[in-house]
């Protein structure tokens, strides 16, 4: 069975910033470059081995008891990676932030994200102030 947990591509040696160097130069954004690229790699990875389990794995059983339980792992496995699809569309719009010269920048007040905070989620698209009001904002709302 394929590993159905959410793994983030963890295997990166973090980026050290020379004193004074500028934001999202060429180094830091080939560093997440990497980062990104290597990440939707193992989730395409991923799917693909839930493909052939899925094709290797899928039987009749006469017992409904059995039916069940591949029905259910069947559909844990593929909510997991309509998770992960969804992950993949974000590495994308990240790479094309990239590209664009808007990679590391916050979609709110457009301070830095910065590179640690980028490491631990590549696909941010907001500093850790915006979004932890967003998320209060969420809460209040959805109360």
């Amino acid at each position: 069975m394929p590993n159905t947990s959410n793994t983030q591509f963890t295997h990166f040696v973090p980026y050290e910033a020379a004193k004074g160097e500028e934001y999202m130069n060429d180094p830091q954004k080939d560093h997440f470059r990497h980062i990104l690229l290597a990440w939707k790699q193992e989730l395409m990875e991923e799917v693909d081995s839930t493909i052939h389990h899925l094709q290797e794995e899928a039987s009749n059983f006469a017992d409904p008891s059995d039916r069940a339980s591949q029905e259910e792992e069947f559909s844990l496995e593929l909510r997991t990676r309509d998770r992960e699809r969804k992950l993949i569309k974000k590495i994308s719009e990240a790479m094309e932030r990239i590209e664009e010269d808007d990679y590391g920048y916050c979609d709110t007040c457009g301070i830095e994200i910065g590179i640690r905070r980028l490491e631990a989620r590549p696909t941010a698209t907001m500093c850790i102030d915006c979004k932890t009001l967003a998320e209060i904002k969420e809460k209040q709302v959805g109360s």
